[in-house]
């Protein structure tokens, strides 16, 4: 059974205070929760911060991405290395955001994933459509090239310390969701794609998170699907209680599967 994967990233929101004070009040919120996988992703400042406040807790920290090189006269870059060395585990590549105003490729995100995993992070690598590509009945040839290019010199080896992040880019802070179905029929698709790539126990193995304004409301219903394995959370992962919510709700399915 594959563990869910409930992360959150912060994006440019909370200062070092910030982060702390929610760190130290959400861990033990989540310490009971059993059968689900918890990660923070905070703003490059605040790392530091996230790490010593989770620290002998069951959160992990990540990055909100990396640069693909190691070193070097690249102004305003933080490498894999440099995230690990501070105490992250994880780091997310290929957001939609990072995609759309920051004019990252699939070609730059798979060399920013395979530094990554060479630096010795875990990855949630993010794919999904815009709205304009869905409407036109693309949805699945650009999940195929985000896929297929996103993931080239990715080893089985690789793919075990990964996770993808489905997010439909008119679902993220827009307040609309896909509903269940979508996100399962989607990420069944993506899935299908590994398959292809890596063969069927690669595929069952990995954990496909949703993301696209996950909350409180609706995580209970989105993770009760067998395609979705864990929520990459952005708006709802910045009030204490409404990401515990969400925690819970994976831990929740955890226990509802194992009966």
């Amino acid at each position: 059974m594959r563990v869910p994967l409930i992360a959150a990233n912060w994006k440019l929101n909370k200062t070092i205070g910030e982060a702390s004070e929610f760190v130290l009040a959400l861990a033990p919120k989540v310490k009971g929760a059993q059968g689900v996988e918890v990660v923070i992703c905070p703003p490059y400042t605040a790392i530091a911060a996230v790490v010593q406040g989770a620290g002998g807790s069951a959160i992990a920290v990540g990055g909100q991405d990396c640069y693909s090189r190691a070193n070097g006269a690249f102004t305003g870059e933080v490498s894999a290395a440099m995230l690990k060395d501070a105490g992250c585990r994880w780091v997310i590549v290929g957001h939609s955001e990072r995609r759309q105003f920051f004019g990252d490729t699939d070609e730059v995100a798979n060399a920013k994933l395979r530094a990554a995993l060479a630096a010795g992070l875990r990855v949630i690598f993010c794919v999904g459509e815009t709205l304009d590509e869905r409407t036109k009945g693309d949805m699945d040839s650009v999940l195929r090239r985000q896929v297929l290019h996103g993931l080239k010199g990715v080893t089985d080896a690789d793919l075990a310390r990964m996770a993808l992040a489905y997010e439909p880019v008119w679902a993220i802070g827009t307040g609309v969701t896909a509903s269940p179905e979508q996100a399962d029929e989607a990420q069944g698709f993506v899935r299908a794609l590994v398959r292809a790539q890596f063969g069927e126990t690669a595929a069952e193995s990995l954990r496909i998170q949703y993301g696209g304004s996950v909350n409180r409301d609706n995580a209970a219903d989105l993770l009760s699907r067998p395609e979705v394995d864990g929520a990459l959370v952005g708006g709802a992962s910045l009030e204490v209680e409404s990401f515990a919510a969400i925690v819970a709700a994976g831990a929740a399915e955890t226990a509802r599967a194992a009966r």
